[in-house]
């Protein structure tokens, strides 16, 4: 079977930059309201440089090796913070976001006993209900008899090979489990697999290896329909779930590369009240993405939710990748809700297409979205003191053909510097798609 990944075209974010104005109109609005902003100075779609008023701490991510799970070596993520940013904020009329939830809302987490960040950020947008936590009350595999000694590695790794739900009895207290190898999901073990850590469950890479695996298109997770590409299967949720240094390198046999903590290809993957802390990809490459979460194919285009959920949270917890700190994807439409970003780094040089004499990446700061059509929604999420060593230090945004839309409601942008380009009027963002992005009630700012 061919993959069809192998034969999708690269971006054209370099030769697409003189298009950006012109795309979006010189800045964001809609969705019922007026963005307005002050003057730029930015130009033509690019920052000029100079130093942004909001400087962002450098991240303390391990350097990692060569993950278990791929074939060629690479280079992990050590790169610096970005402060370059010139662009001047936009705020948009309506309502600011809340600490307050609605019916149909996944709560705000409260104040983790692990001492570190809580999960999602209190911005009241109601959740879809695909997008809600699923239920576990009979699990297929509980992982460990109630002490931390029996949650191990090896157990975890056979409970996601097994597959449906898996749930965990670690004891009391927070427990952290570091893989000695991928766990990874047999497409055929479904169709739903649920991993639920009951926000007691931290998975670690060590900053050696990704920590969870899915691709239907990698023959040795099984063929399960003639279509990988485009199947409804396994879908996947993580849930109440810590990732922790998770570390990716180099192309696998199945093509798969990026994701340091989380790869999924194919089916469906969901997010619910998780953190995602110092993960990392390789460091360079024009393509590759996401220390946090990297992800390809979903099931007819369907969204990938991003519920209550943090990537980063503070200075010495970022993410970092050559590209997309916190997410990255070609093609995947996200659905973002109640979340937070910061602290998260692309870290690469020369972006995409790479310039002559540059390794290519660094775009992205938290968000990478490529591909053709696809939606990026934002709702009730922060995303601040993220930086990118090209474009856009919170979320570049390039649909090839034009049809791709971004939408943000609710949320916060700030201090998120651009070294290279963004768009004029979009403090943090590199835009390329249909129209302008829809924002309402939102503040942009740099």
């Amino acid at each position: 079977m061919l993959d069809p990944l192998l034969t999708r075209p690269a971006s054209i974010l370099l030769s697409a930059l003189a298009l950006s104005l012109a795309a979006c109109g010189g800045g964001g609005g809609g969705g019922g309201s007026t963005a307005s902003s002050s003057s730029s100075s930015a130009t033509g779609g690019t920052s000029t440089g100079g130093t942004s008023s909001s400087s962002t701490s450098t991240d303390t991510a391990s350097t990692g090796t060569t993950s278990t799970d791929t074939t060629s070596t690479g280079t992990t993520a050590t790169g610096t913070t970005s402060t370059d940013s010139t662009s001047t904020g936009t705020t948009s009329t309506g309502s600011t976001p809340t600490s307050s939830t609605t019916d149909g809302t996944a709560p705000a987490s409260t104040t983790p006993t692990d001492g570190l960040p809580a999960a999602g950020y209190a911005g009241g947008c109601a959740v879809p209900a695909e997008a809600q936590v699923e239920n576990v009350s009979s699990p297929r595999t509980v992982v460990g008899n109630g002490t931390p000694a029996s949650c191990t590695s090896d157990a975890f790794v056979a409970a996601v090979a097994k597959g449906g739900v898996i749930t965990f009895n670690c004891g009391s207290a927070p427990v952290t489990i570091t893989v000695n190898q991928t766990a990874k999901v047999v497409n055929n073990t479904g169709p739903k697999i649920v991993i639920d850590g009951g926000g007691k469950v931290t998975l670690s890479g060590g900053g050696q290896r990704r920590i969870l695996y899915m691709n239907t298109c990698d023959p040795d997770q099984g063929w399960t329909t003639s279509q990988c590409q485009n199947q409804d299967h396994p879908q996947l949720t993580l849930q109440n779930l810590t990732f922790v240094d998770g570390a990716s390198s180099g192309t696998n046999a199945a093509g798969a590369y990026g994701g340091g903590a989380v790869f999924a290809r194919g089916g469906r993957l969901k997010i619910v009240n998780s953190r995602f802390f110092r993960n990392q990809c390789d460091a360079t490459g024009p393509d590759v993405g996401g220390a946090a979460v990297r992800a390809l194919d979903q099931y007819n285009g369907l969204p990938l939710h991003v519920v209550n959920s943090t990537f980063g949270g503070r200075s010495d917890l970022g993410n970092a990748c050559s590209n997309g700190g916190g997410l990255s994807s070609i093609g995947v439409s996200f659905n973002v809700v109640n979340s937070l970003f910061s602290h998260n780094r692309a870290i690469g040089t020369g972006a995409n297409p790479a310039r002559s004499g540059t390794p290519g990446g660094g775009s992205g700061g938290a968000i990478y979205n490529d591909g053709n059509t696809f939606h990026l929604g934002i709702c009730g999420s922060r995303i601040a003191d993220n930086s990118a060593n090209e474009g856009g230090g919170a979320i570049i945004f390039v649909s090839n053909d034009l049809t791709g839309t971004m939408s943000i409601t609710n949320s916060v942008l700030t201090a998120n510097p651009s070294a290279g380009f963004e768009t004029q009027g979009l403090p943090g963002i590199f835009y390329l798609g249909n129209g302008a992005p829809q924002i309402s009630g939102s503040t942009l700012q740099p």
